[in-house]
């Protein structure tokens, strides 16, 4: 059985080849692609060849196939259908780490079940939220905090909508982009630009992947607060300035992965608990919002060169598999 799948041909250039699809053994599922995510900005890095040769092994995806820079098959937000395995999973929706391929064979132990509330293509998020739950683990809110989220992008929106939940917390996002006041909107928090972002915040985290934004966050931070840095900067150098009131307000960055389990909750949490908890989440109807656009399989090469070079806007756009072979 063929199948296709989205290959990163060289920096800048992708491209749809043919994928075999091997009969699942014991253990195995086979499943049929609903639809991907887009992960903007780890697959814009990817795609432009930025990947760092240190953290290229430690930025491997699940089931990547190829090396960085290129080629290299690579993605990780998949909602399918199980076509044959055990009986258990047969017919259900389930979420994989898989790349963008209309079909594949996985270990059974390596898809989660969509909880029954969640709409297949919303499930694309679970990578989103899954990331959000460990940012939040690692900055450790507390009742009544006041945070900001730097970064109206799908990881600092997934973050601003959980973090709102918290009693008494007061979250704002600040973007330099006016136009994500009405997905702050909707997502029930408030927006500010930078020019307008509040000061003296307990815990500030940064998710807009560049220094101007990382320097938001610390000019935002209270005395003795915390700034949770949560972009990937890939190859790209970040310069902030710490004199001023920096070292005097005694403040703490420190970086938040996805790739471990938040130190906090590490000896009692683990990744399946995790991706199965941010399923469960995704229940909030809300979490629509941050879907702005799909297509179709056959316009991922366009689509993704698109959002690699910042000419196509938006939070998660997904991919429509339901008509491939």
């Amino acid at each position: 059985m063929m199948g296709t799948a989205y290959w990163v041909e060289a920096a800048g250039r992708g491209a749809l080849r043919e994928a075999p699809v091997p009969v699942p053994g014991e253990g195995e599922v086979l499943v049929r692609t609903l639809w991907t995510g887009i992960s903007r900005g780890t697959e814009s890095i990817v795609l432009r060849g930025e990947v760092p040769l240190g953290e290229a092994e430690r930025m491997r995806a699940p089931f990547q196939e190829g090396d960085f820079p290129a080629p290299v098959k690579y993605g990780y937000l998949n909602v399918g259908v199980v076509e044959q395995g055990p009986t258990g999973l047969v017919g259900q929706t389930v979420f994989t780490l898989f790349p963008h391929q209309s079909a594949f064979v996985v270990p059974s132990s390596a898809v989660a079940v969509v909880p029954g509330g969640v709409p297949a293509r919303r499930a694309v998020l679970a990578g989103a939220v899954e990331t959000a739950v460990n940012i939040l683990w690692d900055a450790s809110p507390l009742v009544g905090d006041r945070i900001t989220v730097v970064g109206a992008g799908m990881i600092g929106c997934a973050v601003a909508r959980l973090a709102r939940g918290i009693p008494g917390v007061e979250v704002v996002v600040v973007d330099v982009d006016r136009a994500k006041a009405d997905v702050c909107e909707r997502l029930g928090v408030a927006y500010a630009h930078p020019d307008d972002a509040p000061r003296d915040r307990d815990i500030v985290i940064d998710t807009s992947a560049s220094g101007d934004g990382l320097q938001v966050a610390i000019d935002s931070a209270a005395t003795e607060g915390e700034i949770v840095e949560a972009s990937w900067f890939g190859d790209r150098a970040a310069t902030v300035r710490l004199g001023g009131a920096f070292h005097s307000r005694r403040l703490t960055i420190r970086s938040s992965q996805v790739g471990t389990v938040a130190p906090r909750r590490r000896g009692s949490r683990s990744t399946g608990d995790r991706l199965a908890l941010a399923l469960e989440l995704l229940q909030d109807p809300a979490f629509d919002h941050l879907l702005t656009g799909d297509t179709s399989w056959r316009e991922l090469p366009d689509v993704m060169a698109g959002i690699a070079a910042g000419t196509s806007p938006g939070l998660c756009h997904t991919i429509d598999w339901r008509d491939s072979e």
